[in-house]
């Protein structure tokens, strides 16, 4: 199944399960409230996932750098660069890439590590920039190796 087909099913299932605002009859789940005129604060985002449910890792690095390339495939394809543990994911799994992945995971490492530290700064959102550069970059070395998990 492609990795659209599988968005469109979850998106059916959430939607046939009630992920909607109503209450379901006879539930205790607090629903939010508010008074007239104020909006409520969002619901807290759920913890971040170190890989893509989407994309399964190999049982072996196979070639290597493989499973490196498919989670930051994965990444690029879920939009999650910046959330918590999946450029920490990318790194580790690089530990038994070959040279030019590892050395672009390591690049991509330092660039998060940077943007991390830049939040709230006026240097942020360069610092965001530079992490989709390194990933863009990482994406055409896994591509160059044969390794192109992104499309």
């Amino acid at each position: 199944m492609s990795a659209c087909a599988r968005l469109v099913a979850l998106v059916l299932v959430a939607g046939l399960t009630g992920c909607g605002s109503e209450q379901a009859p006879g539930s205790t789940a607090a629903v939010p409230t508010t008074e007239p005129g104020t909006i409520a604060d969002p619901p807290s985002p759920a913890p971040a996932a170190t890989a893509s449910p989407a994309i399964g890792p190999p049982a072996a690095d196979n070639p290597p750098g493989l499973i490196t390339c498919g989670l930051l495939g994965a990444a690029i394809r879920d939009a999650s660069l910046m959330q918590p543990g999946v450029v920490r994911a990318i790194a580790d799994a690089s530990a038994t890439a070959d040279a030019p992945v590892g050395d672009a995971a390591t690049t991509l490492a330092q660039a998060y590590d940077i943007a991390l530290a830049s939040h709230d700064s006026g240097d942020e959102p360069d610092a965001i920039a530079a992490v989709s550069a390194a990933a863009a970059d990482m994406a055409q070395v896994c591509a160059d190796s044969g390794l192109d998990a992104v499309n």
